[in-house]
């Protein structure tokens, strides 16, 4: 399986990033945009349920954050927008576009100039990107192309933006279908791990704060389930949205691992130095015990990740 982070950063020498979703991921796509703080035009292609009309997406970023989403690139979007709302004219629309300056959002820009209110360009951000972000978390199949060097249009931006994070936590939580996702759900009998110790810089509902609460690399999410009253899919679902968005890793625990019946001699213990023992001998076991507490856990996550992705 492929490494995102390896995969772009490789193929960025050569100014587009093409690949699909059913080799990486539409939150681990979002994830690497955002925390590389990545500035382009990410383009999904993909065709309707009855498989014969296609369809294109393009998805605005400027460092790491959503700042539009268009289903054309002739740069007139979300000025059909306005229009068809009834807020300003064609003809004094079409005079302020020439009027804004090119680094300027025209959203922006037609409120400082009092042709547009706030709560205007809040309702027209929801509907031009966080309705249609939350409609791609449900694509079964698309293939994306990330270009850096693409010009983003201003007069596709209201002036507003969302995190590809942000959006990957919004989309992952209206998400019906966990299907294609349910070979990256993390395992039940594995725990968590929080990554983000200190304040948390995302808003998370009640399931995902008490799941964030009982993080602490212990507590499995068979037990969690137990504890919140809750199915372990719910669970699983709730843990990849933490982990998606970088505030939790999976960590699994090696007693969930014996509790299955698994042969005691199945994992054997990796020998830091001299001679293997009897398994009945005390040195044996405080060997077995030190090996345990000098397992790094960043180095068990990602022979998870291994694992998992070899499936």
């Amino acid at each position: 399986m492929p490494i995102l982070g390896d995969f772009l950063e490789i193929s960025e020498k050569v100014m587009a990033i093409t690949s699909s979703l059913s080799e990486f991921s539409l939150p681990e796509l979002f994830q690497f945009l955002d925390h590389g703080s990545k500035t382009g035009l990410l383009t999904l292609r993909f065709q309707t349920d009855n498989h014969q009309e296609k369809r294109v997406r393009h998805v605005l970023l400027h460092q790491g954050r959503i700042v539009a989403v268009t289903n054309r690139l002739d740069h007139q979007c979300l000025l059909a927008m306005i229009v068809q709302r009834g807020w300003i004219s064609p003809e004094v629309l079409r005079e302020q576009v020439n009027r804004c300056p090119a680094n300027i959002p025209i959203g922006l820009y037609l409120k400082t100039q009092g042709f547009l209110q706030p709560e205007q360009l809040r309702l027209l951000f929801h509907a031009q990107v966080l309705r249609q972000v939350c409609g791609l978390f449900r694509l079964k199949d698309a293939r994306f192309k990330f270009d850096s060097k693409a010009t983003l249009p201003t007069t596709e931006m209201t002036g507003l933006s969302l995190s590809a994070t942000e959006a990957t936590l919004m989309g992952l939580r209206v998400l019906r279908d966990w299907m294609l996702l349910a070979d990256k759900l993390p395992e039940p009998t594995s725990a968590l791990s929080r990554v983000v110790l200190g304040k948390r810089h995302l808003r998370l509902d009640s399931l995902e704060g008490q799941v964030w609460q009982l993080a602490n690399g212990s507590v499995n999410l068979n037990a969690m389930a137990t504890q919140l009253k809750q199915s372990v899919e719910i669970i699983q679902q709730t843990a990849f949205r933490l982990i998606s968005v970088g505030l939790v890793a999976e960590v699994p625990t090696l007693v969930a691992s014996r509790s299955k019946g698994l042969p005691e001699d199945v994992l054997e213990p990796v020998a830091i130095s001299g001679n293997r023992g009897s398994k009945d001998s005390k040195e044996s076991k405080e060997s077995k015990d030190s090996n345990v507490s000098d397992i790094n856990p960043s180095f068990m996550q990602n022979l998870l990740g291994f694992l998992r992705s070899s499936k």
